[in-house]
């Protein structure tokens, strides 16, 4: 399986020809959803689900499909019947030849005032999980986590002991758009040193093997 960062909570998952996106929102590239055969969006923030990457994936390819929560598939299902698929909690599925399992209900508080709206997270393959904008702890060992370093909803010792939580063999950054290049060195010393795990970071169109 290749893994290919794309910018902020965004990733590209490549296996036998064929490719699976997770979460290509406002704050990835344009051609984020490009060459998708699935896409995958674990909630409906913009930074993580924006209309027109998912519309520009379905009709460049008339066979991809997108995976998702209710309220975003309520947004897109009707333009494109048959081919946006509500999941959940619990949930199996197969999209582009990758195994998926659904895990996670609810978005990490924000702030008490804030209401919570349904997240969902995605471990592919059993192997590698995005938990989206949650600290999710899925009951399957995990490979490789893609971690939300950095968010309004969390602080670097809930992100090191999610990491020590989950134990993976190794982490890396998502959800990072909102850290500057000055305080990354921070956060990867802090994660590294106290996480447990391998820690890394892949610039936006950097790819990992595994």
């Amino acid at each position: 399986m290749k893994l290919t960062k794309k910018s902020h909570a965004c990733v590209r998952l490549e296996k036998g020809g064929r490719t699976l996106v997770i979460d290509p929102g406002g704050f990835s590239e344009e051609d984020a959803t490009a060459g998708a055969d699935a896409v995958l969006v674990t909630h409906e923030h913009a930074d993580h689900f924006d209309e027109g990457r998912l519309r520009a994936a379905l009709e460049a390819n008339p066979d991809a499909g997108i995976w998702t929560l209710r309220s975003v598939a309520e947004k897109i299902s009707a333009a494109f019947p048959g081919r946006v698929h509500t999941v959940g909690h619990g949930d199996t599925f197969t999209a582009a030849g990758f195994d998926v399992q659904v895990h996670g209900e609810l978005h990490a508080v924000i702030h008490p005032d804030i209401p919570r709206i349904t997240n969902v997270g995605y471990l592919v393959d059993g192997r590698v999980f995005h938990p989206g904008d949650a600290l999710t702890v899925p009951d399957h060992p995990v490979e490789t986590l893609l971690l939300p370093v950095m968010a309004p909803w969390n602080k670097i010792s809930e992100v090191i002991d999610y990491v020590r939580e989950v134990k993976p063999q190794r982490a890396y950054d998502v959800h990072d758009a909102l850290l500057t290049d000055l305080a990354r060195p921070v956060y990867d010393r802090q994660i590294g040193a106290l996480g447990g795990t391998d820690h890394q970071r892949l610039a936006p169109g950097a790819s990992a093997e595994f």
